[in-house]
Protein backbone atom coordinates (compact mmCIF):
# COMPACT_ATOMS: atom_id res chain seq x y z
CA UNK A 1 0.00 0.00 0.00
CA UNK A 2 1.61 3.52 -1.23
CA UNK A 3 1.67 6.92 1.22
CA UNK A 4 -1.14 8.11 -0.98
CA UNK A 5 -3.89 5.56 -0.03
CA UNK A 6 -2.21 4.85 3.60
CA UNK A 7 -3.29 8.77 3.83
CA UNK A 8 -6.49 8.53 2.13
CA UNK A 9 -7.55 5.63 4.89
CA UNK A 10 -6.43 7.44 7.80
CA UNK A 11 -8.18 10.77 6.60
CA UNK A 12 -11.15 8.29 6.27
CA UNK A 13 -10.91 6.99 9.52
CA UNK A 14 -10.53 9.87 11.32
CA UNK A 15 -13.68 11.46 9.35
CA UNK A 16 -15.70 8.02 9.96
CA UNK A 17 -14.98 8.60 13.92
CA UNK A 18 -15.58 12.31 13.77
CA UNK A 19 -19.02 11.29 12.09
CA UNK A 20 -19.69 8.42 14.94
CA UNK A 21 -18.56 10.96 17.62
CA UNK A 22 -21.36 13.37 16.84
CA UNK A 23 -23.58 10.69 16.52
CA UNK A 24 -23.07 9.30 19.84
CA UNK A 25 -22.96 12.93 21.41
CA UNK A 26 -26.71 13.34 20.17
CA UNK A 27 -27.81 10.08 21.36
CA UNK A 28 -25.39 9.96 25.21
CA UNK A 29 -25.80 13.80 25.81
CA UNK A 30 -29.34 15.31 24.13
CA UNK A 31 -31.60 11.69 23.30
CA UNK A 32 -30.87 9.26 26.46
CA UNK A 33 -30.81 12.46 29.30
CA UNK A 34 -34.84 13.51 27.62
CA UNK A 35 -36.36 10.38 27.78
CA UNK A 36 -36.70 10.59 23.75
CA UNK A 37 -36.23 8.04 21.40
CA UNK A 38 -35.22 7.27 17.87
CA UNK A 39 -36.03 4.70 14.95
CA UNK A 40 -33.55 2.12 14.21
CA UNK A 41 -31.27 -0.45 15.96
CA UNK A 42 -30.46 2.53 18.56
CA UNK A 43 -34.30 2.96 19.48
CA UNK A 44 -34.51 -0.76 19.65
CA UNK A 45 -32.05 -0.69 21.80
CA UNK A 46 -33.36 1.71 24.08
CA UNK A 47 -36.41 0.06 23.93
CA UNK A 48 -34.84 -3.55 24.85
CA UNK A 49 -32.56 -1.81 27.41
CA UNK A 50 -36.02 -1.08 29.69
CA UNK A 51 -37.36 -4.03 29.49
CA UNK A 52 -33.98 -5.86 29.85
CA UNK A 53 -32.24 -3.53 31.97
CA UNK A 54 -28.59 -3.71 30.43
CA UNK A 55 -26.41 -0.96 28.78
CA UNK A 56 -27.96 -0.25 25.60
CA UNK A 57 -24.93 0.30 24.04
CA UNK A 58 -24.26 -3.51 25.14
CA UNK A 59 -27.88 -4.47 23.03
CA UNK A 60 -26.42 -2.36 20.51
CA UNK A 61 -23.29 -4.73 20.04
CA UNK A 62 -25.14 -7.78 20.38
CA UNK A 63 -27.75 -6.76 17.64
CA UNK A 64 -25.18 -5.53 14.99
CA UNK A 65 -23.42 -8.51 15.50
CA UNK A 66 -26.66 -10.59 14.59
CA UNK A 67 -27.05 -8.63 11.54
CA UNK A 68 -23.46 -9.06 11.01
CA UNK A 69 -24.15 -12.83 10.86
CA UNK A 70 -26.50 -13.12 9.05
CA UNK A 71 -25.72 -11.03 6.16
CA UNK A 72 -22.84 -13.21 5.77
CA UNK A 73 -24.72 -15.80 5.67
CA UNK A 74 -27.61 -14.89 3.34
CA UNK A 75 -25.83 -11.90 1.69
CA UNK A 76 -21.54 -13.07 1.73
CA UNK A 77 -18.43 -11.64 2.36
CA UNK A 78 -18.71 -8.80 -0.06
CA UNK A 79 -21.57 -7.39 1.54
CA UNK A 80 -20.70 -7.71 5.24
CA UNK A 81 -17.62 -5.63 4.18
CA UNK A 82 -19.21 -2.55 3.77
CA UNK A 83 -20.48 -2.39 7.60
CA UNK A 84 -18.43 -3.85 9.11
CA UNK A 85 -16.11 -1.27 10.61
CA UNK A 86 -19.03 1.12 11.60
CA UNK A 87 -20.62 -2.10 13.59
CA UNK A 88 -17.89 -1.91 15.74
CA UNK A 89 -16.80 1.60 15.92
CA UNK A 90 -19.74 2.82 16.55
CA UNK A 91 -21.02 1.18 19.50
CA UNK A 92 -17.48 1.29 21.10
CA UNK A 93 -17.59 5.47 20.48
CA UNK A 94 -21.36 5.56 22.54
CA UNK A 95 -19.33 3.38 25.46
CA UNK A 96 -16.90 5.16 25.84
CA UNK A 97 -18.49 8.47 25.84
CA UNK A 98 -21.11 7.45 28.61
CA UNK A 99 -17.75 7.86 31.19
CA UNK A 100 -18.82 11.23 30.76
CA UNK A 101 -21.02 13.02 32.36
CA UNK A 102 -22.71 15.92 30.41
CA UNK A 103 -26.36 16.98 29.83
CA UNK A 104 -26.64 19.22 26.69
CA UNK A 105 -30.04 20.42 26.76
CA UNK A 106 -32.53 19.50 30.24
CA UNK A 107 -36.39 20.06 30.55
CA UNK A 108 -37.58 21.08 26.98
CA UNK A 109 -38.21 18.31 25.07
CA UNK A 110 -39.14 19.90 22.11
CA UNK A 111 -36.02 22.03 21.94
CA UNK A 112 -33.89 18.69 22.94
CA UNK A 113 -35.71 17.01 20.06
CA UNK A 114 -34.31 19.58 17.59
CA UNK A 115 -30.92 19.47 18.65
CA UNK A 116 -30.69 16.18 18.65
CA UNK A 117 -31.66 15.61 15.16
CA UNK A 118 -29.48 18.53 13.96
CA UNK A 119 -26.44 16.76 15.69
CA UNK A 120 -27.79 13.31 14.71
CA UNK A 121 -28.08 14.46 11.43
CA UNK A 122 -24.88 16.14 10.66
CA UNK A 123 -22.99 12.59 11.92
CA UNK A 124 -25.00 10.57 9.86
CA UNK A 125 -25.21 12.50 7.24
CA UNK A 126 -21.18 12.11 7.65
CA UNK A 127 -20.68 9.19 7.75
CA UNK A 128 -23.57 8.36 4.52
CA UNK A 129 -21.32 10.80 2.35
CA UNK A 130 -18.09 8.54 2.60
CA UNK A 131 -20.27 5.49 1.05
CA UNK A 132 -20.33 4.18 4.59
CA UNK A 133 -23.43 1.92 6.37
CA UNK A 134 -23.95 1.60 10.14
CA UNK A 135 -25.36 -1.74 9.27
CA UNK A 136 -28.96 -1.17 10.60
CA UNK A 137 -32.31 -1.67 9.18
CA UNK A 138 -30.93 -0.40 5.72
CA UNK A 139 -28.99 -3.36 5.90
CA UNK A 140 -31.76 -5.67 7.26
CA UNK A 141 -34.16 -4.08 4.63
CA UNK A 142 -31.71 -5.12 1.43
CA UNK A 143 -31.40 -8.30 3.20
CA UNK A 144 -35.51 -9.37 3.77
CA UNK A 145 -35.63 -7.89 0.07
CA UNK A 146 -33.00 -10.44 -1.49
CA UNK A 147 -34.58 -12.97 0.79
CA UNK A 148 -38.00 -12.54 1.43
CA UNK A 149 -39.64 -9.38 -0.54
CA UNK A 150 -38.19 -9.43 -3.90
CA UNK A 151 -41.11 -6.93 -4.91
CA UNK A 152 -40.98 -4.70 -2.60
CA UNK A 153 -38.56 -1.74 -2.78
CA UNK A 154 -35.66 -1.85 0.21
CA UNK A 155 -36.85 1.75 0.77
CA UNK A 156 -40.50 0.81 1.88
CA UNK A 157 -38.94 -1.93 3.84
CA UNK A 158 -36.96 0.10 5.84
CA UNK A 159 -39.96 2.64 6.44
CA UNK A 160 -41.66 -0.37 7.57
CA UNK A 161 -39.05 -1.68 10.06
CA UNK A 162 -38.18 2.15 11.78
CA UNK A 163 -42.18 2.91 11.88
CA UNK A 164 -42.43 -0.54 13.64
CA UNK A 165 -39.35 0.46 16.27
CA UNK A 166 -41.73 4.14 16.51
CA UNK A 167 -45.18 2.19 17.15
CA UNK A 168 -43.46 -0.11 20.03
CA UNK A 169 -41.43 3.42 21.43
CA UNK A 170 -45.33 4.60 21.66
CA UNK A 171 -46.44 1.36 23.99
CA UNK A 172 -42.90 1.90 25.98
CA UNK A 173 -42.63 5.31 26.59
CA UNK A 174 -45.86 7.17 25.24
CA UNK A 175 -47.08 8.52 22.56
CA UNK A 176 -45.51 12.11 23.34
CA UNK A 177 -42.49 10.57 22.77
CA UNK A 178 -42.84 8.45 19.56
CA UNK A 179 -44.74 11.98 18.23
CA UNK A 180 -41.21 13.72 18.73
CA UNK A 181 -39.54 10.73 17.50
CA UNK A 182 -41.25 11.50 14.15
CA UNK A 183 -40.41 14.77 14.02
CA UNK A 184 -37.27 13.73 14.26
CA UNK A 185 -36.75 11.46 12.26
CA UNK A 186 -38.09 14.18 9.19
CA UNK A 187 -35.59 16.54 10.58
CA UNK A 188 -32.84 14.37 10.50
CA UNK A 189 -33.32 13.17 6.65
CA UNK A 190 -33.25 16.96 6.13
CA UNK A 191 -30.19 17.79 7.63
CA UNK A 192 -28.62 13.96 6.15
CA UNK A 193 -29.45 15.37 2.75
CA UNK A 194 -28.15 18.93 3.28
CA UNK A 195 -24.50 17.34 4.35
CA UNK A 196 -24.17 15.25 2.00
CA UNK A 197 -25.54 17.10 -1.22
CA UNK A 198 -26.06 20.87 0.46
CA UNK A 199 -28.41 23.65 0.15
CA UNK A 200 -28.67 23.01 -3.43
CA UNK A 201 -31.29 21.09 -5.75
CA UNK A 202 -32.90 17.99 -4.18
CA UNK A 203 -32.95 15.80 -7.43
CA UNK A 204 -30.52 14.50 -10.41
CA UNK A 205 -30.02 13.06 -13.51
CA UNK A 206 -28.01 9.93 -13.88
CA UNK A 207 -26.93 9.33 -17.22
CA UNK A 208 -24.49 6.05 -17.76
CA UNK A 209 -22.74 4.16 -20.11
CA UNK A 210 -21.68 0.69 -19.01
CA UNK A 211 -21.48 -2.63 -20.20
CA UNK A 212 -23.75 -3.82 -17.05
CA UNK A 213 -26.60 -1.59 -18.15
CA UNK A 214 -28.88 -4.50 -17.60
CA UNK A 215 -27.82 -5.10 -13.50
CA UNK A 216 -27.91 -1.25 -13.05
CA UNK A 217 -31.63 -0.84 -14.54
CA UNK A 218 -32.40 -3.73 -12.40
CA UNK A 219 -30.89 -2.27 -9.17
CA UNK A 220 -32.31 1.11 -9.96
CA UNK A 221 -35.65 -0.29 -11.05
CA UNK A 222 -36.30 -3.24 -8.49
CA UNK A 223 -34.29 -2.31 -5.32
CA UNK A 224 -34.73 1.54 -5.30
CA UNK A 225 -37.98 2.07 -7.45
CA UNK A 226 -36.96 4.28 -10.06
CA UNK A 227 -38.01 4.32 -13.51
CA UNK A 228 -35.08 3.72 -15.78
CA UNK A 229 -34.84 5.15 -19.81
CA UNK A 230 -32.75 2.55 -22.27
CA UNK A 231 -30.80 4.59 -24.99
CA UNK A 232 -28.72 3.41 -28.17
CA UNK A 233 -25.78 5.59 -28.58
CA UNK A 234 -22.62 5.96 -31.03
CA UNK A 235 -19.24 6.67 -29.88
CA UNK A 236 -17.81 9.40 -31.87
CA UNK A 237 -14.15 8.66 -31.56
CA UNK A 238 -14.79 4.83 -31.77
CA UNK A 239 -17.72 4.96 -34.12
CA UNK A 240 -19.14 1.65 -31.61
CA UNK A 241 -22.82 1.12 -30.84
CA UNK A 242 -23.38 1.41 -27.30
CA UNK A 243 -26.39 1.43 -24.29
CA UNK A 244 -26.73 4.43 -22.28
CA UNK A 245 -29.57 4.41 -18.88
CA UNK A 246 -30.50 7.46 -18.06
CA UNK A 247 -32.77 7.89 -14.38
CA UNK A 248 -33.81 10.88 -12.40
CA UNK A 249 -33.51 9.95 -8.20
CA UNK A 250 -32.72 11.64 -4.68
CA UNK A 251 -29.28 12.85 -3.69
CA UNK A 252 -29.24 9.62 -1.64
CA UNK A 253 -30.02 7.39 -4.25
CA UNK A 254 -27.26 8.74 -6.22
CA UNK A 255 -25.07 7.98 -4.21
CA UNK A 256 -26.40 4.20 -3.96
CA UNK A 257 -26.07 3.65 -7.33
CA UNK A 258 -22.80 5.27 -7.80
CA UNK A 259 -21.59 2.67 -4.85
CA UNK A 260 -23.48 -0.19 -6.83
CA UNK A 261 -21.61 0.76 -9.96
CA UNK A 262 -18.25 0.94 -8.68
CA UNK A 263 -18.69 -2.38 -7.53
CA UNK A 264 -19.60 -4.00 -10.75
CA UNK A 265 -18.03 -2.08 -13.35
CA UNK A 266 -15.45 0.67 -12.22
CA UNK A 267 -15.14 1.56 -15.76
CA UNK A 268 -18.55 2.68 -16.34
CA UNK A 269 -18.97 6.53 -17.42
CA UNK A 270 -21.60 8.37 -14.93
CA UNK A 271 -22.67 11.73 -15.54
CA UNK A 272 -24.58 13.48 -12.57
CA UNK A 273 -26.82 16.14 -13.81
CA UNK A 274 -28.68 18.41 -11.27
CA UNK A 275 -32.36 19.01 -11.78
CA UNK A 276 -34.86 21.98 -10.31
CA UNK A 277 -37.42 20.13 -10.93
CA UNK A 278 -39.40 17.44 -12.99
CA UNK A 279 -42.88 16.95 -13.85
CA UNK A 280 -44.34 13.73 -13.50
CA UNK A 281 -45.46 11.14 -10.97
CA UNK A 282 -42.98 10.08 -8.85
CA UNK A 283 -41.42 10.75 -5.57
CA UNK A 284 -40.41 14.17 -4.97
CA UNK A 285 -41.51 14.81 -9.03
CA UNK A 286 -44.08 17.89 -9.30
CA UNK A 287 -47.65 16.99 -10.41
CA UNK A 288 -48.51 19.17 -13.88
CA UNK A 289 -52.20 19.74 -12.68
CA UNK A 290 -51.20 20.72 -9.50
CA UNK A 291 -48.30 23.54 -10.69
CA UNK A 292 -49.73 26.54 -11.63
Amino acid sequence: MDKLNIKKLFNNMVYLTLGCIITAFSVNYILKPNGLITSGITGLAIILEKYLNINYSYIYYFITFIILVVTFLLMGKKEIMKIIFLSVLYPTVLLVMQNFEFKFIENDLLLASIYFSIFYGIGVGMILRKGFSFGGTDTIARVLNKKVFPSINVSYIMLVLDGIVIIISAFTFGRNIALYSVISQLIVTRVCDYIMFGFGTKLYKLEIISCKYEEISQYIMFELGRGVTVFKIKGGYTNNEKIQIESVCSPNQSIMIQKFIKEIDPAAFVKIIPIISVWGRGNRFIDINLDD
